[in-house]
């Protein structure tokens, strides 16, 4: 999501590098390729023009400050106006009340019913008592598919067979749920291929009867403006209170994501990041932003780690780092954990610095394989090889390594040779929190372990073939100053 709208932007503020002061003339190229990123990823005309209205009308003439470039100012307004164009966004969903009705509404296909089982179970997650309301009687599948996500995720749903008016189930729901000590009832009500009046009419009849708390629409970002179009016409019919969008995990160019808010004066309050119940998200304008213009998103990352790590494991790391000990088994299991928070790429792309890097790996799969390999290394060597490689990893016991993870000597020495410097830097996390060990995981990534750099190369070269260590020193020291830059900068 969002690759080429990060390429265009960054396109656009290139443009201006060197350049000692914003003024119309240099800012006139570097607009206009803001506006085309824009266009191109789905943003609506409408709304492309006036957000790069504004961020002319604050940019030009602007005196750059003494540690800031044009670019470096540009992205900073850009930043601001993305947020001011997404938000605010209110993530409470709970009425003051004994239980709150949430509305479910959206066209067939959008994901309304897999997004109700996603919705029950980050409200469990935050220790509330929801019941699902099996409402789309136009559906018969539906139904049966809410019951086995009920099943999974240990939330009572209601539904009653035979019945034909969906407003008598969400009433008898209501009082069913009630009586049962649910806080949070969810209707999932019935969907169309299209907006008709039909489906307005029951919609309309349900909201006026069950008077629910809040009215959420889902929509498919895979649609594009179609889904902007969409809620503004549900909105119409029914004053919704916020928007869920699925499917942006995909092939989505997210345009929608950005239009929906100024289109329809809803705001977009979830997203929808893949097919399993865990994947949804609380939508943050300001960390969206920063994912677009490249300046990662460690505070969800943080979030996604609390809630995905082992802490007992965790806590038994933190212990043995307090002794002073970390060996290759260590490293293996933290790297496992980060695995869970899902691609390589994507964890990359939402650590400050690293976007630039994820965007140009070759692809998830080549990235996964990477981490394979080291796996298969560590898991060829003997206990105490694992616990002190650098003493007892000879040339000997390197080739037997090699051959048994199926890879060159050369790779082993290499993991060898860098072990020491990065347990040093692990040690030195020692009573650090989550946040802040995520901070260091750049350094990490720039000490070359993983050599995501090393893959870039050989598949833009289409050569096959590994850097030398020259090549990947070079590397290396080009990521350790861009680093050292962006640190004096934030000092400033």
């Amino acid at each position: 999501m969002f690759e080429s709208l990060q390429q265009g932007l960054s396109s656009a503020f290139k443009t201006l590098t060197g350049q000692a002061k914003l003024t119309e003339s240099n800012m006139r190229e570097g607009l206009r390729l803001v506006e085309q990123a824009l266009l191109e990823a789905d943003v609506s005309f409408r709304v492309a023009k006036d957000f790069t209205a504004r961020v002319a009308e604050q940019a030009v003439g602007q005196q750059v400050l003494a540690s800031l470039n044009p670019g470096q100012q540009l992205i900073g307004i850009v930043h601001s106006e993305l947020v001011s164009l997404m938000g605010p966004v209110d993530h409470e969903i709970l009425a003051r009340k004994d239980i709150t009705v949430l509305m479910m509404c959206g066209l067939q296909g959008s994901g309304k019913t897999t997004t109700c089982g996603k919705l029950s179970r980050y409200l469990r997650e935050r220790k509330q008592r929801p019941m699902m309301v099996a409402a789309d009687l136009q559906r018969p599948a539906a139904v049966h598919q809410l019951h086995v996500l009920g099943d999974q995720l240990g939330v009572p749903v209601y539904s009653e067979d035979g019945a034909t008016d969906p407003v008598q189930v969400c009433q008898n729901a209501l009082a069913k749920a009630k009586k049962e000590g649910a806080n949070v009832l969810i209707l999932d009500t019935a969907g169309r291929l299209h907006i008709d009046e039909e489906l307005m009419g029951q919609l309309k009849r349900i909201d006026a009867k069950c008077q629910p708390d809040q009215v959420m629409l889902v929509v498919d970002g895979m649609t594009g403006q179609d889904a902007v179009n969409s809620a503004k016409a549900f909105n119409d019919a029914l004053e919704l209170d916020g928007v869920i969008m699925t499917k942006l995990d995909g092939d989505a160019r997210g345009g929608a994501a950005l239009s929906v808010k100024a289109v329809t004066g809803v705001p977009l309050k979830f997203i929808g990041v893949g097919e399993h119940l865990d994947a949804l998200e609380e939508f943050h304008p300001d960390r969206l932003a920063g994912r677009i213009l490249g300046m990662g998103d460690i505070v969800s990352l943080f979030e996604q780690a609390q809630q995905k790590f082992d802490q007992d494991e965790m806590l038994l790391q933190e212990e043995r780092l307090r002794q002073g000990e970390f060996t290759l088994d260590d490293f293996r299991k933290t790297m496992a954990q980060v695995r869970r928070l899902g691609p390589l790429q994507k964890v990359m792309g939402m650590i400050p610095g690293m976007s630039g890097l994820a965007n140009m790996m070759a692809n998830n799969e080549d990235a996964e394989k990477d981490m394979q390999r080291l796996f298969g290394i560590i898991d060829s060597m003997t206990p105490e090889e694992r616990r002190n490689p650098s003493k007892t990893i000879d040339a000997s016991r390197r080739r037997r390594i090699a051959a048994g993870a199926g890879v060159e000597p050369a790779e082993v020495s290499g993991l060898v040779k860098q072990f020491d410097g990065m347990a040093d830097v692990m040690k030195s996390m020692t009573g650090m929190g989550v946040k802040d060990r995520f901070k260091k995981i750049q350094q990490l990534q720039s000490g070359g372990l993983l050599d995501p750099g090393s893959r870039l190369a050989r598949e833009k070269k289409g050569t096959g073939k590994r850097l030398t260590s020259d090549e990947r020193n070079k590397l290396k020291k080009q990521r350790e100053k861009e680093l050292r830059r962006k640190k004096r900068e934030q000092r400033k």
